[in-house]
């Protein structure tokens, strides 16, 4: 069954985070002032064919684990979804 996974990587909070840094400066520099911060992150979207949703999950996660995010710096959530037919 093809399933859909969304996988949303973040900047741990306690990192810091240029990316983020160099968004908000230049953001305030446009006229953007009411922006308080901004934290950079990630997103990757994937198509999955795999027996189930449990089974997704697992592929998923060790995908992360193994090479989408850097367990050192970084979180990441998932959605999957089954696509239909």
């Amino acid at each position: 069954m093809p399933y859909l996974a969304k996988v949303y990587i973040s900047v741990r909070a306690t990192v810091s985070d240029p990316q983020g840094q160099t968004i908000h400066a230049a953001l305030r520099q446009l006229g953007f002032d009411t922006v308080d911060s901004v934290r950079a992150g990630k997103y990757i979207e994937m198509r999955l064919n795999e027996d189930c949703h449990a089974a997704a999950s697992d592929k998923v996660r060790d995908m992360c684990d193994t090479l989408l995010a850097n367990p050192v710096i970084e979180d990441y959530r998932y959605e999957i979804a089954p696509i239909p037919d």
